[in-house]
């Protein structure tokens, strides 16, 4: 018959975590609030997905369309606004493409963001194959590229950043 281990009973990690002692380690504050988002769509694609994400319920995100070259947006509901003033108080910005379409907005959107600091993130939603140009334009103007993407990625990108 095989020898078994005695191990001494006392409180498990659970326990141990929850005492006085381990919370001094706690981080005490609460979750920063919702980001500031932007989300532009760089095609007619790219804008039916975008009108999708925008359909559900967000914190402080914001969706447009992006004409070139890129100074002005298009809000969903068709009005225009100054791409500075959009981007005033907004820490995240997601450009959405399919064709690779407005490559003078994205160039100006994202010189824009890098001038103030602002993390971008790109998705290269293609339903098919990927497409040249949509990566070639927003290869050098995104942080972070999500390719190849799907058009629910958007939605998943938004919650993940707390949007």
């Amino acid at each position: 018959m095989a020898e078994r281990l005695s191990i001494p009973a006392g409180p498990s990690a659970c326990a141990q975590a929850a005492s006085s002692k381990e919370a001094a380690y706690r981080i005490d504050y609460t979750l920063a609030a919702a980001r500031n988002t932007r989300v532009v769509a760089l095609d007619d694609s790219a804008e039916q997905i975008v009108r999708d994400a925008a359909a559900q319920s967000w914190g402080q995100a914001r969706f447009y369309t992006a004409t070139d070259p890129g100074h002005e947006l298009l809000s969903m509901e068709g009005q225009p606004v100054l791409l500075a003033d959009e981007l005033e108080d907004s820490n995240t910005v997601i450009l959405v493409s399919v064709t690779g379409e407005n490559a003078k907005a994205v160039t100006t959107i994202g010189a824009t963001c890098k001038e103030r600091g602002i993390m971008t993130a790109a998705l290269v939603v293609t339903p098919e194959a990927l497409t040249s140009a949509a990566l070639f334009n927003l290869r050098s103007h995104a942080r972070v590229l999500l390719l190849p993407a799907d058009a629910d990625d958007l939605v998943e990108l938004l919650k993940a950043t707390r949007a």
